[in-house]
Order: C-alpha cells, then sequence, then structure tokens
C-alpha cells in the first residue's frame, strides 16, 4: 500500500513536471507591441464636423429601405417591434434628394422597442466626394425616430477616418408615409 501511494506521488509529480516542461515554450510569442504613431503616418489628431442629408425611401418603386425581416408580432404592433430593414441610402449636400451626393447610409436598421419607435442603428456612411471619398464611419446606437435629436456614436472609420471617433446627431427633416430626410451633424476626431 505504501509503495502505491509512493509510485501514484511521483507519477503525479512527473506529470506536473512535464506538464510545466512542455506547456512553457522556449521562445514567448507576443499577441501585440506597441507603436508609435508616427509609424503608421499619423499626425496630430483632428475634429471635423460634417453635416449632410440621409434619405429613407420605404414606398414606390425606388425604395433605398427594404424590411428583410419581422417578427409574428410586429403586425400588430404600434412600434412595428422586431421588424428589420437593411437600407442603401443616398447622403446628400442639401435636404432635396436631388442635390449633390455625397455619400451612402449602408447597413441595417431593426425596430427593437416595444414602447416607442426606437431603431437599433448599424451602419457605415460610406463618402464619395471630396477629400473623404472613399472613407467611411460606422456608427453602432439608438435612434428613437421621434426625439428632437437623437445621438449616435461613431465607433470607427476607415480611409480618412482611420481611428474615428466621435458621434452622430439626427433631425428629422421630412417624414412623409414612412420615407424621411433627416439632417445628421456628424462630430468626429480623426487623424
Amino acid at each position: 500500500m505504501a509503495k502505491t501511494k509512493t509510485i501514484s506521488k511521483f507519477l503525479c509529480i512527473f506529470t506536473i513536471l512535464l506538464y510545466l516542461t512542455t506547456a512553457a515554450p522556449a521562445k514567448h510569442d507576443k499577441l501585440g507591441r506597441h507603436l508609435s504613431p508616427s509609424k503608421l503616418g499619423l499626425k496630430t489628431e483632428k475634429l471635423s464636423h460634417l453635416q449632410f442629408y440621409f434619405h429613407d425611401i420605404v414606398s414606390g418603386r425606388n425604395q433605398t429601405a427594404v424590411k428583410v425581416a419581422e417578427a409574428a408580432m410586429t403586425r400588430t404592433s404600434p412600434t412595428f417591434f422586431g421588424a428589420m430593414v437593411i437600407m442603401d441610402d443616398p447622403l446628400t449636400a442639401c435636404p432635396d434628394v436631388k442635390s449633390k451626393l455625397v455619400g451612402r447610409a449602408q447597413g441595417i436598421y431593426a425596430f427593437a422597442s416595444q414602447h416607442e419607435i426606437g431603431l437599433l442603428m448599424v451602419l457605415n456612411f460610406a463618402f464619395m466626394e471630396g477629400k473623404y471619398n472613399g472613407s467611411t464611419l460606422s456608427v453602432l446606437g439608438r435612434n428613437t425616430v421621434f426625439s428632437a435629436v437623437r445621438e449616435m456614436p461613431i465607433l470607427g472609420g476607415s480611409g480618412l477616418f482611420r481611428f474615428a471617433r466621435g458621434y452622430a446627431e439626427a433631425r428629422t427633416h421630412v417624414l412623409r408615409t414612412g420615407d424621411a430626410v433627416v439632417k445628421y451633424d456628424v462630430y468626429v476626431f480623426h487623424y
């Protein structure tokens, strides 16, 4: 019995030592490293203000937003709770949809509130004009449609908006039979 306990202890210690020697590699690989911002071409951080109009068209033949899913209860919900819409909305310089196109709002919004018309917005502002051409800003936030001003965070971006952070203020300019023109003021820090 004593011999069995001794062998058992020896095997336990041997197993632990074997594990420790094989689990600890000779060279530690690093997941990340510190970089100087200048090595990425980053200079002084700027604060930019962008202003444009978002055209969400859900009626007629030239829809820019289409419902792609809905829960059974959506049909009886006064807030459209459970519906999801995918969009590719024009962004223009002025409230008229025929004014200068500066980009597109591409993404998804879902009716996520049972008590008011409140949207979960997941979208990219993809710019197609001037110095921001090819750059994007990413938005993820709550949009309570009937509030005078809605604020949503800017979580990042690409192109001239790499490392972007900030917020977007949305104000409904026109709302007609589900179609909306929304004025956006975007305040964003970027390099």
